[in-house]
């Protein structure tokens, strides 16, 4: 699977894990240069605290257009500190 952004591979992996939907990578699978910490945070009721990434390419940002779970709750240890792309993110094989 890779997630781009703007003719951009974001990230890149045969091993992510697919919830609700969505496709998490591995965070030693992410073009790290792109990626800036983003203050947001929003809250999932199974998985637990999000934390986002703004995405910066050629001077163009997305704001938090990744997000990943530092600490999950027990139910969704499978993508803890995975991250998820959407906002014209997109994610395909």
């Amino acid at each position: 699977m890779k997630a781009i952004w703007k003719d951009i591979v974001l990230a890149e992996s045969d091993c992510t894990v697919v919830v609700e939907n969505n496709h998490y990578f591995p965070p030693d699978t992410i073009h790290k240069e792109f990626f800036r910490p983003s203050k947001s945070h929003t809250h999932c009721p199974w998985k637990g605290e999000a934390s986002y990434y703004s995405i910066e390419v050629n001077d163009e940002t997305n704001h938090d257009a990744a997000w990943y779970y530092p600490h999950t709750s027990e139910a969704a240890k499978a993508i803890e500190g995975y991250i998820a792309f959407w906002k014209g993110i997109e994610v395909i094989q």
